[in-house]
């Protein structure tokens, strides 16, 4: 056993911990719908911007982050533009107020409010579903392979074999350890709903800033009088087309050929598909997923802003002093890590395994406690969201519109379980963390970029192009991997996105447009801007007085600036491991003007949002809509 007793006893308690709140909460959360899957929208914004951060802070998503910064340095913080990271900006700038203004439970719920009712509408409906559960099902797994892996270094099998009354093969202890700490996951999430699950998010939180600021200065106390074996080009983030500065022959000839089958070697290529992306996918706005429903549980349109901006505030600066804290501590005594395997070196190991060497006892349990806090959390938002679109959008609204607060709460259970299990068998079949990371962020989210972006700025999109630009994304995205075995997928996605938006238009021209009531109550209600000269000309001869979104300039420029300001976020704690004073004093420098500038364009503006009415037509169901 690689753990002191009190670090057990650290890991023991909070798991203790963890069950006493799914238990303390069970009540509550059986309230209602609302209460079970967004905490009754009683929740301050701040909470719900720890607890989505939190999320964020993931096993796997950090193991991968450590490797990134393991191989490509300061460049490596331009990776997480896969994602996009830099999403949030664009939800904070306008879209979660878009978003928050529709008043609805689900990302499936929200289409009744864009599209009305009607054949094509469900079908819409049922597709949003469907992409719903397979992106958080995928997210399940993702989190679960990378949590046995976290474990098995930590717990070897032989320390615990002799007291279980069966064997496990060597393959299948790290599954073995995800099964285990999924069950707690799973436990406080189903009983507690939306509540607990935040509640958890902020206990993690507070765990993991701790940990993080001490790995940080445990490895500025290393660093002292000492360099790094590394390339020159690893302490900058800037780049040319090619990585030439970023050679380590004659240093680690291993991590050549990481960059290699990365496939990031023309790196001024691959940025400019990562922001041609970017970009497109954060204009979509947020998948259906556990950032969503933060957004959606959130009090006012004014505090989802708030919200989404407060997430990369907590979350960066903290996640990256950790990141490169553990990285710098990897560098230094490589050697005596033990990351050779039959197949080269596991990058992915670098976390915990820095983590077992240089983490005092103590501080491991607490860490450790934090790194697993950080699993459930996601796992937990992530099955709430699956949960969510399950006894919503398919139970409530085919199977039994009319059940009972007792029956939903039964129905959630059942739901929770379920899905559950479904990510675990899918994690027994994945590769390694990476390539669920990549199946997900280029191809299954290529293939919804296209109608997600038209749902928002273009009032000609209906219900049918939605389905068939869905269907036109989603199908090639499952194809393409095979088609495509040894491609990365973000260099397909142009061709996926074409293949999809050719859908959308398609099935928007040929059948007839939206129903034009439907459009003036979502164009008054979310006000957005874009391609919306025809019905905003209906809604103003009905209200002379109505004002359309004219923003679209000011949100440019504040999405320009809060991508700026989120890379400073990210560079200095990482410059302030480093000791790379200057560098850090110059970025700080730039974080203060873009507060400055955020302040008065951005912050000041949300208190001229006009506050949400209850009983508006959006908060109705679906059959309130005209036909």
């Amino acid at each position: 056993m690689k753990l002191s007793v009190l670090d057990i006893c650290i890991i023991v308690c909070y798991l203790l911990a963890v069950i006493v709140l799914g238990l303390v909460l069970k009540k509550r959360a059986a309230k209602d719908k609302e209460a079970y899957m967004l905490g009754g929208k009683t929740l301050p914004w701040y909470m719900l911007g720890l607890s989505n951060a939190s999320d964020m802070f993931d096993i796997s998503g950090t193991m991968w982050m450590v490797s990134l910064a393991f191989v490509y340095g300061l460049k490596s913080l331009w990776i997480p533009w896969l994602w996009p990271v830099f999403n949030q900006v664009f939800m904070m700038m306008y879209l979660s107020v878009w978003l928050r203004r529709s008043n609805v439970t689900t990302g499936a719920e929200w289409i009744g409010t864009r599209f009305g009712r009607g054949k094509g509408v469900k079908a819409s409906h049922t597709i949003v579903v469907v992409f719903a559960l397979l992106s958080c099902l995928g997210f399940l797994a993702y989190g679960f392979v990378g949590l046995g892996k976290f474990v098995e270094i930590f717990i070897p099998f032989q320390s615990i074999a002799p007291y279980l009354p069966f064997s496990v093969s060597p393959e299948y202890v790290a599954p073995f350890y995800g099964i285990i700490f999924t069950a707690f996951a799973v436990f406080y999430a189903i009983l507690g709903g939306m509540t607990s699950i935040v509640i958890g998010d902020v206990m993690k939180y507070v765990i993991m800033t701790i940990s993080a600021l001490v790995i940080a200065v445990i490895a500025m106390a290393n660093l002292s009088g000492k360099t790094l074996a590394v390339p020159q080009g690893w302490y900058t983030p800037f780049f040319s087309w090619r990585l030439d500065d970023l050679d380590w022959t004659g240093m680690m000839e291993e991590v050549n050929d990481k960059i290699q089958s990365d496939g990031f070697s023309l790196f001024g290529v691959f940025f400019m598909m990562m922001l041609f992306k970017g970009v497109l996918a954060s204009l979509a706005g947020p998948a259906p997923n556990y950032d969503m429903q933060k957004i959606l549980s959130t009090k006012s349109p004014q505090e989802a802003a708030r919200m989404s901006g407060f997430v990369s505030i907590v979350l960066l600066p903290v996640r990256y002093a950790m990141i490169m804290g553990l990285t710098v501590l990897a560098l230094l005594n490589f050697d005596h890590l033990n990351l050779h395997g039959t197949h080269g070196i596991d990058f992915e190991k670098i976390l915990p395994a820095a983590i077992l060497h240089f983490v005092p006892a103590g501080l491991m349990g607490l860490l450790l406690a934090g790194l697993l806090a950080a699993f459930m959390g996601t796992f937990a938002g992530t099955l709430n969201a699956a949960q969510a679109y399950i006894v919503n959008d398919i139970y409530l609204k085919y199977v039994n519109p009319g059940a009972s607060n007792h029956r939903i709460s039964r129905m959630n259970y059942l739901s929770g379980l379920t899905v559950a299990l479904i990510g675990i068998l899918l994690g027994l079949f994945a590769k390694d963390v990476n390539s669920i990371l990549q199946w997900i962020v280029s191809a299954l989210y290529g293939g919804y970029i296209a109608a997600n972006v038209l749902k928002w700025h273009w009032w000609r999109f209906n219900a049918s192009g939605f389905f068939w630009g869905m269907v036109a994304g989603i199908i090639p995205a499952l194809i393409f991997p095979v088609v495509f075995p040894h491609t990365l997928s973000l260099y397909y996605f142009p061709l996926l996105f074409v293949i999809s938006l050719a859908g959308c238009v398609c099935g928007s021209l040929v059948t007839p447009a939206t129903n034009i009531d439907t459009l003036k109550t979502f164009y008054r209600t979310v006000r957005p801007w874009g391609f919306w000269k025809p019905i905003q000309a209906l809604v103003q001869q009905e209200d002379p007085d109505f004002q359309p979104n004219s923003d679209f300039r000011k949100d440019a420029l504040n999405v320009v600036v809060g991508i700026i300001a989120q890379c400073t976020l990210t560079l200095a704690p990482m410059y302030w491991v480093l000791k790379m004073n200057l560098e850090l004093s110059v970025t700080l420098l730039a974080l203060g003007v873009c507060i400055l500038i955020l302040k008065r364009t951005w912050w000041d503006h949300l208190y001229d949002e006009p506050p949400l009415v209850k009983g508006n037509r959006l908060t109705k169901t679906l059959d309130d809509f005209p036909r």
